[in-house]
C-alpha cells in the first residue's frame, strides 16, 4: 500500500494519529491494535475526475469494527485524495478525511450521518 503514496505527499486525516498513513509506523501500529478483529471499510459516492497527469477522487467512506473493549463503531465520513502521475505511475499526493460536525452549538461531530438512501 506505501508504494502508491508520493513522497511528501500531504495526509490529513480525522484522526491523531494519522488513520490511514499504513506506513508502519509505531502510531500507526499502536492504533490498530485498539481494535478487534478487522476494520471494515465501505466506499460510496466516488466521484473521480482526470485532467493530464492530474486526478482528484471524492467520496463518502464507512469505517466499521469494534474496539478492543467491546464498543462497536460504525460511522461515515468524506475523503478527498488527489493523485499525480509521476513516471508513468499514479501516486497519491495529498490525502485528506473529515467528519462533518453538527452546527447546532455543540459542535460534535456528526458520525451518526449516512448517505441518503442508506440504511445502518
Amino acid at each position: 500500500m506505501v508504494a502508491c503514496f508520493a513522497l511528501g505527499r500531504v495526509d490529513l486525516q480525522s484522526c491523531p494519529t494519522t488513520l490511514l498513513a499504513w506506513d508502519g509506523s509505531r502510531r500507526s501500529r499502536a492504533w490498530l491494535a485498539t481494535w478487534e478483529g478487522p476494520i471494515e471499510f465501505e466506499a460510496a459516492d466516488d466521484d473521480l475526475v482526470v485532467d493530464g497527469g492530474i486526478a482528484m477522487m471524492t467520496s463518502l467512506q464507512r469505517m466499521r469494527g469494534t474496539k478492543t473493549h467491546g464498543e462497536k463503531v460504525d460511522f461515515w465520513f468524506r475523503v478527498t485524495t488527489c493523485f499525480q502521475k509521476r513516471d508513468g505511475t499514479w501516486k497519491i499526493t495529498h490525502d485528506h478525511s473529515s467528519t462533518p460536525f453538527h452546527m447546532d452549538g455543540s459542535y460534535r461531530a456528526a458520525v451518526d450521518l449516512q448517505p441518503e438512501g442508506r440504511l445502518a
